[in-house]
């Protein structure tokens, strides 16, 4: 059925056929509604427009990404794990030469998001793939627009999913979460963030927002959290939310500085990398 789909940030919706009087993601202060309004569209809609593009970015691993931009703008991942493939993060739109080319590869195991502006089409791709599960924190499990059995919400602070773990993070939402996968960059670890950690454009740090396009920072103390869930993990590699927003090398150490050099020039204080209770 071709449900509405949010053109703002890309959200698919269930309640009807017909559009909702408003998207609640996108009124929320950490998104916006354009100022041209609210506008929709539907999976056929954008098949007519779209298209889904493949990049390589490294051995097992390869990003998806709607082209011409649409809505967010941001990529998902085909990670190959050594107990079935994960999706990382969803889109919008699927098509059926991606439906086709994942299939070839094995199919998927799992479907994780970091947080609820990428939940986009999430139940419609779980469909395609037999009704993988999808995986999303609990705690943002009230921003979920379009729901079904596949759908699990973990609880908690990490979950183990298929070799890879899952780390709640906080800050950007509530249950805003990375994926840690141990066995990628030649088993010195990968870290895919979203936008829980925005690389910066330099590829040299991260940062880190509770709006980006609104520009509402994050407290010392909740990025100091962020790098708390994350400091027992080690990654060579981290995959920012957007295109090429990759940090190639010493992504545990970027953390860590990225960390001290936000709590500098936000407050100006002493630096206290670890969160305190």
């Amino acid at each position: 059925m071709n449900f509405p789909i949010c053109t703002a940030c890309g959200t698919q919706f269930n309640e009807s056929l017909e559009p909702p009087s408003a998207c609640p993601l996108c009124e929320d202060d950490r998104q916006f509604v354009p100022p041209s309004g609210q506008v929709w569209t539907d999976m056929m809609a954008l098949h007519s427009t779209h298209e889904l593009i493949w990049t390589k970015e490294a051995k097992g691993i390869h990003s998806l990404q709607i082209s011409p931009d649409f809505a967010i703008g941001q990529r998902a991942f085909l990670i190959e794990g050594p107990d079935g493939n994960i999706l990382w993060d969803c889109l919008s739109l699927l098509d059926e030469a991606s439906v086709s080319r994942i299939a070839a590869m094995g199919g998927l195991a799992a479907i994780a998001i970091s947080h609820p502006h990428f939940y986009s089409s999430m139940m419609e791709w779980s469909s395609a793939f037999g009704d993988v599960p999808v995986y999303i924190h609990a705690d943002d499990g009230e921003w979920v627009q379009r729901s079904g059995p596949a759908l699990s919400q973990w609880v908690g602070e990490v979950f183990e999913l298929n070799q890879a773990t899952l780390v709640r993070c906080g800050g950007h939402f509530a249950g805003s979460s990375v994926l840690h996968c141990p066995w990628l960059e030649d088993g010195k670890g990968a870290l895919f963030v979203g936008d829980t950690m925005q690389v910066t454009l330099d590829r040299k740090y991260v940062s880190f927002m509770r709006s980006f396009p609104n520009i509402l920072p994050l407290s010392g103390r909740a990025v100091n959290c962020i790098g708390e869930a994350v400091r027992a993990f080690r990654f060579e590699a981290i995959y920012g939310g957007f295109s090429d927003r990759t940090i190639k090398q010493e992504g545990s150490r970027v953390v860590e500085r990225s960390i001290l050099r936000y709590i500098q020039a936000t407050e100006g204080g002493p630096l206290q990398p670890r969160c305190s209770p």
